[in-house]
């Protein structure tokens, strides 16, 4: 029989998207229903590895992560983080560039840094460019691997999205624009998930209560903002901003339509392509 644990714990990225979402249950601003909860703050691929080990009650993952947990979590309709037309990008040293060159044949010559082989920045990469050689570096510590000549790319995600440039380095290509032109939908890079072995009531319960905190940012924005801006790396007030709104947004709200079909098409496209073993049916909270 399951017994409610006397504090949930909650995994998230110390970035400034999700503590702009996480802000209102973190700084007790709305009715958390007598739950309490205990903030994880850890990178992406850290969350990815504990959730194949069930290891939080909710967590934010890479939705390609979920293909190897779906057997013990199941995806709430909020907290996503999509790229619609825009998302993770690859750059090199803006010297480096060949702007002359196909696209695909340079990015496979290449050594790419990337952050984690669970992100899913890497599985669009994959779907992208196929086979191409790798070396794994922590999210914030890609720019110095290229700068030394560790890698020759780099496949950013977070912040660096919007720092790139001030940092001297040139966008070869952005994945979240090629997935759109490709299918006309959101790339999924985020997500929450919820254990499965919590009761669906409270399930539902908790789903709902992400969604509040979610909501009390985007009325209270102002203030929403100037809570996340202590995890904003290399980002001003109004980079910051910005980068909170590509992916603080409607889909993070509910995946509607277009971001469960988004998924789903992403992690096929995946298996048929190889690069995922297996997949349990993808499975939200509703």
């Amino acid at each position: 029989m399951w017994r409610a644990p006397e504090v949930f714990t909650l995994g998230h990225s110390p970035d400034p998207d999700d503590a702009f979402m996480f802000y209102a249950i973190a700084k007790n601003k709305i009715d958390v229903r007598g739950y309490r909860f205990e903030h994880r703050l850890e990178d992406i691929q850290t969350l990815n590895e504990r959730a194949t080990r069930g290891e939080l009650h909710i967590s934010a993952i890479s939705i390609h992560a979920y293909a190897y947990v779906a057997d013990k979590y199941a995806l709430l309709q909020c907290g996503a983080s999509m790229g619609d037309g825009y998302g993770p990008i690859v750059i090199r040293k803006a010297s480096t560039a060949n702007e002359n060159v196909d696209l695909r044949k340079q990015l496979r010559n290449l050594v790419i840094a990337v952050p984690g082989k669970m992100t899913s920045a890497y599985l669009a990469l994959q779907l992208y460019l196929d086979d191409f050689k790798h070396i794994v570096v922590p999210f914030d510590q890609i720019f110095d691997a290229v700068k030394r000549g560790d890698a020759d790319a780099g496949l950013i995600i977070h912040e660096g999205q919007l720092t790139y440039a001030k940092s001297g380095f040139k966008k070869i290509v952005d994945l979240g624009e090629w997935w759109k032109n490709k299918t006309g939908l959101p790339l999924p890079l985020g997500g929450n998930v919820i254990r499965k072995d919590i009761p669906e009531n409270v399930r539902h319960d908790l789903s709902e209560i992400m969604r509040a905190s979610i909501d009390f940012g985007l009325a209270h924005r102002d203030e929403a903002v100037q809570h996340a801006l202590p995890y904003a790396r290399d980002m001003n007030e109004k980079l910051a901003s910005k980068f909170i709104g590509m992916y603080v947004n409607d889909y993070t709200r509910d995946y509607g339509e277009s971001g469960r079909a988004a998924i789903r098409r992403f992690l096929g496209d995946a298996r048929r392509a190889g690069y995922i073993d297996n997949l349990a049916e993808i499975e939200f909270v509703e």
